[in-house]
């Protein structure tokens, strides 16, 4: 049985998205956010105190772009995953990657800096530099997903999983109107998805009424 540690609307959903997709049976851990403030014995679980937090048996991981290429590799090789000696594999492991490292890391200094501060340690003019940085990043993915396709390999993978949310973290903090329509389209083409909408559901069926 996996365990899936997990806050909602966090990083975490790409795992429990992932999850869904495979069809997995796991056991679901919802924790307040930030954990390491509200839930201090997760801490003994996981010293940084973030999420996600994947168990498997002895396995732990806690980077979400690197549970979804595990999760793809060991659980559906020829499906979400992208083999080695495909042609598309670097740009599999690239995207896997850009989801978190390159857009992730934008959005996360614009959260931070216009609605987790205090109103004192905001900073305006940095939450907005970066996010045209983040928008001029997103860009860079135009000419990968032509209407009706997704990121590599000509199918839905681990790298839509990684991007995606990205994508919709985005749009859940007011940027959607400043996305490009194409990202609006894909990203509307993940969320309706099954696998992604049992993934809100089964967030939503723990979360505090």
């Amino acid at each position: 049985m996996l365990t899936l540690y997990h806050c909602p609307r966090a990083r975490s959903f790409r795992v429990l998205w992932m999850l869904e997709e495979l069809a997995l049976a796991y056991e679901l851990k919802l924790l307040p956010f930030p954990p390491r403030v509200h839930a201090r014995e997760y801490l003994a679980l996981n010293p940084l105190g973030t999420v996600p937090l994947l168990l498997d048996g002895a396995m732990r991981m806690t980077e979400s772009s690197a549970i979804c290429q595990y999760l793809a590799r060991r659980f559906s090789p020829q499906a979400l995953d992208v083999a080695a000696d495909h042609p598309a594999h670097p740009d599999y492991l690239t995207l896997l990657s850009f989801g978190e490292a390159t857009l992730m890391f934008p959005l996360a200094i614009v959260m931070r800096y216009t609605r987790l501060e205090a109103p004192a340690r905001q900073l305006p003019q940095a939450a907005e530099d970066y996010k045209r940085f983040f928008l001029g990043r997103v860009l860079a993915l135009e000419q990968l997903v032509p209407a009706g396709d997704y990121l590599c390999a000509g199918r839905f993978t681990a790298a839509d999983v990684s991007v995606g949310y990205a994508l919709l973290f985005a749009e859940r903090h007011g940027l959607r109107e400043e996305l490009p329509a194409w990202a609006c389209h894909y990203l509307d083409r993940l969320k309706e998805r099954p696998a992604f909408r049992r993934a809100l559901a089964a967030e939503q069926a723990q979360a505090p009424s």
